[in-house]
């Protein structure tokens, strides 16, 4: 059986150099005669991987020196309390832009500490558009402003970062590495590997260093930034094969001419299916076009009967996974750094001749 075009959300497509990469090397690697599954995360193989995994991303995404990288388990939900257990600690208030899902579980996580301002909500359209971030009314006392920067299941991105005096957190665990961001401008960023970096299991958190010093000396261990940062993200067993296949699409990416490159293909792609899908006569978006992301691309038919037939007949087609979430219906592409530009355009072609064929 050949591979499919694979449009998951998430867990989602990796590329296959690195899947080669990583078979190759899957029972010996290098010159340790065992597999990086096996190796002790203190031993200096180990250490050399994630030093390098941290050393790529770092250069790939120009983190000033006054960030701190870390490797965590626990997924992005995790931070949804982490990242108010360190940082909700001078007011005990933050505010938030609820954009969908992803926000409203940070919301509900918020409130277990302290008190959460919704100062933005684009829930009135079904979370079709970003709230304008321009002319928002920050709150003086918040510790800091959380953000979804890209909407997984609603399809939606920020152009225009929040311009506010407190940090601005940032989950982009739909859309890290996918263009170029000014990290400079975050506090934190935090991001799922399991979209654009690699495969479940590890977590990655950028977070300016002076913000780490917030957190209360008695946090419970495995939840302290701080104790991460001392340990070089090794404070327990970390999910080391996660983080080895990690550095391997960190040098994908590398070799592919960094950032900057991907970003024109990623640009490429989304146009190349929106352009399909606006000049469709069976198949639309809802999402408003000021705010489309580039990873995750949501369309229907308008029929749940033909949107279920299209489902059932792409993936009799070699194209897994472009059925909606369950709390949007239709259909979604996902479409991250290792979707190739072919894969779109053999969805396109099969979206035209199931366009024809009603």
């Amino acid at each position: 059986m050949s591979r499919v075009y694979n449009f998951s959300s998430g867990p989602a497509v990796l590329p296959e150099t690195v899947l080669k990469k990583a078979a190759s090397e899957m029972l010996e690697y290098g010159e340790y005669g065992m597999s990086v599954m096996e190796m002790s995360h203190r031993s200096s193989a180990f250490t050399d991987i994630i030093d390098e995994a941290e050393e790529l991303l770092t250069g790939l995404m120009n983190i000033p020196s006054d960030y701190q990288v870390l490797f965590l388990q626990g997924g992005a939900s995790t931070q949804f309390t982490m990242i108010p257990m360190n940082l909700m600690t001078d007011n005990k208030t933050i505010d938030i832009i609820h954009t969908g899902v992803w926000t409203e579980k940070a919301i509900k996580e918020g409130k277990k500490l302290g008190k959460v301002n919704i100062i933005a909500s684009s829930e009135d359209r079904m979370f079709t558009y970003i709230p304008s971030v321009e002319k928002l009314h920050y709150n003086k006392d918040a510790d800091y402003i959380h953000i979804c920067y890209n909407n997984t299941i609603c399809g939606t991105k920020y152009n225009t970062l929040p311009e506010a005096d407190i940090p601005v957190v940032a989950d982009m665990s739909s859309c890290i590495l996918s263009e170029e961001y000014d990290v400079s401008k975050y506090g934190v960023i935090f991001a799922g590997a399991q979209k654009n970096i690699g495969p479940a299991g590890v977590t990655v958190v950028i977070i300016k260093k002076d913000l780490m010093k917030r957190a209360d000396a008695n946090l419970p261990s495995m939840l302290n930034f701080n104790v991460y940062a001392e340990n070089k993200s090794m404070f327990n067993t970390p999910p080391t094969y996660a983080i080895y296949i990690s550095k391997l699409v960190f040098q994908w990416i590398k070799d592919l001419g960094g950032v900057k490159e991907i970003e024109k293909i990623n640009r490429h792609k989304a146009a190349l299916l929106y352009d399909f899908i606006d000049n469709s006569k069976l198949f639309k978006s809802n999402v408003d076009k000021n705010f489309r992301s580039l990873m995750n691309i949501p369309f229907t038919t308008g029929s749940k009967e033909l949107d279920s037939l299209f489902v059932k007949e792409s993936e009799k087609n070699s194209f897994a996974n472009l059925q909606g979430h369950k709390s949007a219906g239709g259909m979604r592409a996902s479409i991250y750094n290792a979707m190739p530009v072919e894969g779109v355009e053999s969805l396109i072609k099969f979206m035209e001749k199931f366009e024809l064929e009603r």
